[in-house]
């Protein structure tokens, strides 16, 4: 065989080198898990297989939440280019891990946002099937979702694992409908909340930065106001849900604290930034710059955030099922012990080196184009919503959020796309027949114009309109050009249709499992 040969083999087999490597990965931390419960005692003074079986699956769990749900912390600033894929995923497994084994806290709720009675299942042992058939069901739908590049919600997912198996288990009785209700009223306040505040944010750097004159003047003012209102939603998302099972306060006064945070920041970071602003040009990517640093320290902590909230995803009913093999009974509430803790920070960590990049991808840009500022709106929007939607009580996904943030900034800028496509138009129509140069001079010169000016020069357009140049048809196709350009409709419809068929598709699979796993057990 010739050395061309030789080489043309490796590249060929190295893609399936590389998943033999991730795949062995995930499965030798699996095997770990499996030598060190089987190694465990349960209060019995025996080996319990329930155990084993469960913190194998939590670890499958765990490993599948890094894959998909970390990504909407990171992805943003890798789409962005203010962090690499190398980078965000070091940063991420660092504050994941952080946020779990810190805050992460010690006891959970056994049964996942109230969605059906416990009082209602008949023993222990229906009760450990359940929650087994639950996390399963949870972390195949979360393998599935990620295998088709669709980010969707660890959260909903365990909640239709549970709502699924606990109908096998004890009938439709046992469902509390009221709370679905408001979690499936979630699938579409998350996205849009999200969306608008995102869309609002960018509307202002626009209008307070990018539109104007000197831009790198308006940016020495408006941009340390922008990074120390970050700094107030962060503090005091990270106050309010980071740290809350170490340190509990109540909201006005982690506003407060935040209020103070951010106060100091912007009298440290007010001359950084002017000083950093004296070097740059006049243009639209220098300002992109500015927010590069405020981005990573975002996605850090998002990412400690979504260790110290979602770690319960996958080590919850792992708990649940070790309270219940400890006291035979079922619990409203359950101990997290290290040992679940530690399985939990490190599936996730591990699932988001291992198979993470293709939904960082995904969120960063494969949705919309995005640079730094809208990148940066993306994680305001997705503090400041976490924050609200608590105030308000409403079961929020911060996944849909995050990515409603992108489809948010996305659909502002056709918008806006087709806006200025429209005032160019009504500039041809005004000048038909005229000379061409005259056209192009004039263009040129709105294209240069700020806001107000271009207001200005399209209101004495109108008084001299002429006839319409394009068609209806024509400008509808226009139209989808820039809607095909910057946002694509495939990943949204993709994306969409995977969160509405979440909760029916884990619960579906979770009441088969019940099932399955209640006649082994039975047999058995």
């Amino acid at each position: 065989m010739e050395f061309r040969d030789i080489n043309e083999l490796e590249n060929a087999t190295s893609r399936g080198r590389k998943e033999m490597f991730r795949f062995g990965t995930a499965l030798l931390f699996i095997v770990l898990i499996i030598l060190f419960t089987a190694n465990m005692q349960t209060g019995t003074g025996v080996i319990s297989v329930e155990l084993v079986i469960a913190a194998m699956i939590g670890g499958y769990m765990a490993l599948n939440i890094g894959a998909n749900d970390v990504a909407n912390n990171v992805g943003p600033a890798v789409g962005s280019t203010a962090l690499t894929l190398t980078g965000a995923i070091i940063i991420a497994a660092i504050f994941e891990t952080a946020g779990a084994l810190i805050a992460g806290g010690d006891v959970v709720n056994t049964i996942s946002k109230g969605i059906i009675s416990p009082d209602l299942i008949g023993d222990a042992d229906t009760f450990i099937w359940l929650m087994m058939a639950a996390l399963l069901a949870g972390a195949i739908w979360l393998n599935i979702a990620t295998a088709m590049g669709a980010p969707v919600s660890t959260t909903h997912s365990i909640v239709g694992g549970v709502l699924g198996a606990g109908i096998a288990a004890a009938g439709w009785g046992v469902a509390n409908w009221n709370t679905m209700g408001a979690i499936a009223a979630s699938w579409v306040i998350s996205p849009v909340i999200g969306g608008v505040i995102a869309a609002a944010f960018l509307m202002w750097i626009k209008k307070a930065i990018t539109y104007q004159d000197d831009m790198l003047s308006a940016a020495i003012k408006v941009v340390p106001l922008m990074i120390a209102i970050m700094a107030w939603a962060f503090s005091t998302y990270l106050i309010m849900k980071g740290l809350k099972k170490v340190w509990k306060v109540d909201f006005i006064y982690a506003m407060l604290i935040g209020l103070a945070i951010a106060s100091a920041l912007y009298l440290l970071i007010k001359p950084m930034i002017a000083r950093q602003a004296a070097r740059l040009e006049n243009s639209k990517a220098s300002i992109n710059t500015l927010f590069t640093m405020p981005l990573i320290f975002a996605a850090a902590l998002l990412s400690f955030a979504h260790g110290a909230n979602d770690v319960a995803n996958a080590v919850g009913p792992l708990a649940a099922i070790n309270d219940a093999l400890q006291s035979h009974e079922v619990s409203l509430k359950a101990e997290i012990p290290l040992w679940i803790m530690v399985i939990g920070a490190v599936g996730i960590s591990l699932g988001l080196m291992l198979f993470g990049p293709k939904l960082i991808r995904t969120v960063g840009s494969e949705i919309t184009e995005l640079d730094q500022m809208r990148a940066f709106t993306i994680a305001m929007a997705a503090a400041i919503t976490v924050i609200v939607a608590s105030q308000l009580g409403l079961p929020v996904s911060s996944t849909h959020i995050a990515v409603g943030a992108i489809f948010g900034v996305g659909f502002l800028r056709e918008y806006l796309k087709r806006s200025y496509a429209k005032a160019i138009q009504e500039i041809k129509d005004h000048h038909q027949g005229s000379d061409e140069k005259q056209v192009n001079a004039f263009i040129n010169n709105f294209s240069k114009a700020n806001v107000p000016q271009k207001k200005i020069m399209l209101a004495q357009l109108k008084e001299h309109k002429a006839g319409i140049d394009l068609t209806k048809k024509e400008r509808k196709s226009l139209n989808k050009v820039y809607q095909k350009e910057l946002v694509k409709r495939s990943a949204f419809l993709k994306i969409v249709a995977a969160w509405i068929i979440t909760v029916p598709a884990s619960a579906t699979l979770a009441a088969i499992l019940f099932f399955t796993i209640r006649g082994m057990m039975v047999q058995g």
